[in-house]
C-alpha cells in the first residue's frame, strides 16, 4: 500500500471536492446499496471512504451502522467536519486496509470506490481480499469498483491496475459469487473523463 505520508499530503493540500474521484453524490454505489436491500440497520464499511459524500447520503437515508476506514486522518476530518452533527453517528477507522484486523463477520454490506486499483502487489491483494472473507458476513455483500480496462494507468501520482469485470472478480476468488457489473464514466472536477468497473458480489454462505 502507499504511504501514509502521501494521502495525507493529498487531503492537506488540496479541497475534497478539487480530487480527480470526487463525486458530489456515489450515484452507482448508492445504486448497488439500495439494490442489496439490506435493512437500515445493516452494518456498512466504506473503504477508502475517507472525504467521499456516501456516508452523508447513507446517513441521511437513516442507515445507522456505518463505518468510513481510510488510511489519511486528514481524509477523515474532511467528512466529520463537513457530516457536523451527524459525525458521532459514524464509526471512523484510521487505518491501512493491507494491515487492519477488522471485527469477524462484522459487516453487512463491504464497499470501496477506488481503493482497490491502487494495491499494484500480490501481497496487498492477497491481504485486502482475506480482510473481506473474514469481516464480511457469511451472504453479505461486496461492492467494488476501480479504474476500468481502458481508464487511466496513474492516479494521484501513482500507478494502479486496471480491470475488466472477470479479471476483477478472479482477484476475490470463489469465495464470492459475482451477481452484477457496470462500467461507469466519471467526469473529475477538472472535466476530464475516467472509465470505472463496478463489481457486485455475494460471500459465500460457509
Amino acid at each position: 500500500m502507499q504511504s501514509k505520508q502521501h494521502w495525507e499530503k493529498v487531503y492537506e493540500t488540496k479541497s475534497a471536492d478539487a480530487l480527480s474521484w470526487f463525486q458530489p453524490h456515489a450515484e452507482s454505489s448508492l445504486g448497488f446499496i439500495h439494490a442489496t436491500g439490506v435493512d437500515k440497520d445493516a452494518a456498512i464499511v466504506d473503504v477508502g471512504g475517507g472525504a467521499s459524500t456516501l456516508v452523508d447520503d447513507l446517513v441521511a437515508e437513516g442507515y445507522s451502522d456505518m463505518s468510513v476506514l481510510d488510511l489519511s486522518a486528514a481524509a477523515l476530518s474532511a467528512a466529520r467536519r463537513r457530516l457536523g452533527e451527524q459525525e458521532g453517528k459514524v464509526n471512523w477507522i484510521e487505518a491501512d486496509i493491507t494491515e487492519v484486523e477488522l471485527p469477524e463477520s462484522r459487516y453487512d454490506i463491504w464497499h470501496d470506490r477506488a481503493v482497490f486499483h491502487f494495491l499494484t502487489s500480490v501481497k496487498d491483494r492477497v491481504a485486502y481480499v482475506q480482510t473481506v472473507f473474514r469481516s464480511v458476513k457469511p451472504g453479505g455483500h461486496v461492492i467494488v469498483a476501480t479504474f476500468a480496462e481502458d481508464g487511466p494507468e496513474k492516479c494521484s501520482g501513482l500507478p494502479v491496475m486496471r480491470y475488466s469485470p472477470d479479471g476483477l472478480h478472479d482477484e476475490f476468488g470463489e469465495a464470492f459469487t459475482l451477481l452484477q457489473h457496470q462500467k461507469e464514466e466519471h467526469r473529475t472536477p477538472s472535466g476530464s473523463v475516467q472509465q470505472f468497473v463496478y463489481c457486485y458480489c455475494r460471500r459465500i454462505n460457509s
